[in-house]
Order: structure tokens, then sequence, then C-alpha cells
């Protein structure tokens, strides 16, 4: 049986810590449970997944639906889907079967790349090798997951840009069950009819567009939230402190303006897979304080402060000692609140 390999690229960079990455996990797991109830899928569709970041990395390389079993995706630093590409390229090149006069290769293969964010490498020379040797060798289906991803980037490597409106629970579910049923009515019309063109399944409710690639649209920046890499002084465990922009009225209603500032999130806890996938020195993009609203306590060992600025310039967690030793100098120092305000480095998110 000839195979319909099916890739996941899936963007896991720091602006996607915390529920996105949970709900993009479960998402898959809710995908190949439901491929394995259709017999035309069972027996042709095999699942990889590569995750990128600043790096990219093959979390599982191309296997059967009935071995698959859904792995725990990492959390990395920056979005570089220049890197990705190539990546996705070579494990083609590696990984697919080619026809020869003995037996027919794999049938052409399906990419659901899902990012949310602008990409933060040069994606010139892959994209350009993209075109000219792997895109009318692939389907690729691009999603922006929220209204922050750079479609305009997306459209130079594909006609297929889809847009994902919102990310709550209820709408990546019902994206989720879109996708399954995208790769079953493919995965049954190569059966039937031995073509393997790209069936995309109607989209619908309003929580999915297709995005019309015809219209220009400015690039945005990607700031729609500001994430923070933090250490505890406890464990030494690394976590994020993630804020989301927000736009509230102004006080002054008669001017009928908008302030802007970072609602907290959430800290979260990560494992050093994010180091592996992060490329490069530290973003030099700053923020000041007084635009963030609410500080975490630390979720590695529960102190009271997640949120205490060193002199190092490094962000660490404090609680009720009267001495604390910062886990990234460990420079030692009496720290107590204050009221200025300071700026900080973000992560390129």
């Amino acid at each position: 049986m000839r195979r319909l390999p099916v890739y996941f690229l899936i963007d896991v960079s720091e602006s996607m810590v915390g529920e996105p990455i949970q709900m993009v996990q479960n998402g898959i797991s809710s995908i190949i449970k439901d491929l394995r109830t259709d017999p035309y899928a069972l027996e042709t569709v095999w699942v990889s997944i590569i995750a990128f970041a600043g790096k990219s990395q093959k979390i599982t390389p191309l296997i059967e639906l009935y071995s698959f079993y859904p792995p725990r995706l990492p959390i990395g630093g920056g979005t570089s889907l220049g890197n990705a590409l190539e990546f996705l390229m070579n494990d083609i090149d590696t990984s697919l079967q080619k026809t020869t006069l003995e037996q027919k290769g794999d049938w052409k293969p399906i990419i659901f790349l899902f990012t949310d964010g602008n990409p933060t490498d040069n994606v010139d020379s892959a994209f350009d090798s993209w075109n000219q040797k792997y895109r009318t060798r692939t389907n690729l289906v691009a999603i922006s997951l929220g209204e922050n991803g750079d479609t305009n980037s997306l459209g130079r490597i594909t006609e297929n840009v889809l847009q994902l409106k919102n990310t709550d629970s209820e709408s990546f579910k019902k994206f989720f069950k879109w996708v399954t049923a995208s790769i079953k009515t493919s995965s049954t019309s190569i059966a039937n009819t031995k073509q393997d063109g790209l069936l995309l399944a109607p989209i619908s409710n309003g929580y999915l567009a297709r995005i019309d690639l015809t219209k220009k649209i400015a690039p945005k920046t990607d700031d729609n939230f500001a994430v923070l890499l933090a250490k505890c002084q406890k464990t030494q465990r690394h976590y994020l402190i993630k804020y989301q922009k927000r736009l509230s009225p102004s006080e002054f209603k008669e001017l009928d303006l908008n302030t802007l500032d970072y609602k907290l999130v959430g800290a979260y806890p990560i494992d050093i897979s994010y180091f592996d996938l992060t490329e490069g020195e530290p973003t030099q993009t700053m923020i000041n304080t007084a635009d963030l609203t609410g500080f975490p306590i630390c979720p590695c060992c529960g102190n009271q402060f997640g949120f205490s600025y060193c002199s190092c310039g490094k962000i660490m967690c404090t609680g009720d000692e009267d001495v604390a030793k910062c886990p990234w100098c460990s420079g030692e120092a009496h720290f107590q609140t204050g009221d200025g305000n300071f700026n900080v480095t973000r992560t390129q998110g």
C-alpha cells in the first residue's frame, strides 16, 4: 500500500506557551483518534510532527497511524520559519519513498503548518528553494492561529492560507475537526481515484477563514504577547512569564482614547528543550514594567514573588528569605518591593 505522508509543522515559539500549545497538543491527539476510525486513513496515512522555534526539531518521524502516540510539544525561542522549511525539505528528501521501476512511491505529502506570529529569520533563500523544487510536489496548508500571523509571508509558499479567527477552546476543537475531515477526504479520494490532489473540507461557521492573497495585508508587528524568561531561585528551573496585550478605555472619556498595557496570563515552567529550540543571542527588545499588569508567583517552587529583578538584568523568584541568591549570576542581595519602573528584556515570542 502506498503511503500518504501527513506532516504537522508546528510553531512552538514562546507566544504559544500555556493554553495555545496545550490546545494544539490536544488537537493532534483528537485528529489521530478520529483518523483511526476511518479505514482509508488507517491504510494509507503516515504522520510526522516537526516543531520549530528558533531551531527545528523532528518530534515524531513518519509513522503509521496505529503506531502513532501523540508526543508532548516543547517550547523554544523565536519563530524561524525559513529554518523550519529547510528542515522540512530535508526530511522530505530523506524520509519519503520515491517511485522506481519496481514500485510506486509515496503519494504527494500533505503539510499543515500552524503558526501564530511573524518569522524572525531571513526566509528568502528557503522560500525560493521551496517554490522551485517542492511546492508542486506537496500540498501545503498554512494556518495563522489568531490575527497576529504574517499571512503575507505564508502566501509566498502556498495558495492555501487560512486564519483561525479566534483562539478559544471551542474554535480550536472545530478547527481540528476540520483538519481531520480534510485528511479523511483526501485519503478517500486517493483510494477511489488514485489521484493525490488536496481536497480540503468545507469551511463554515465563521471560525476559520481563507485569506484572499490578491489583497496585500500590511505586515504586523508580533506584539500581541510580551513573554519574559525567568529562573527559579530554589530549583534552578527556568520558566516563562506571559502577558497579553490589552486595550482599555481611557479614564478621560471625553478624549475617546484607549490605553495599552499587557495583562498577566500566567507563568509556566519550561525544560532544557527550550534552549535546544532557541537560536542565537537573547533579543534586546525591552518592555517597561509600567506596561505590565499583574505579577506571578513562581510556578516552580511557589515563591510569592515570581518577578524579582536582579542587578544582572535577569528575572528570578524570591520569597521570605533575608538574602536571596540570584540563580543567574550567583550574586546575593536583599530584595524589597519597589515603586519605580524599569525596562526588562522580552523574548522573541
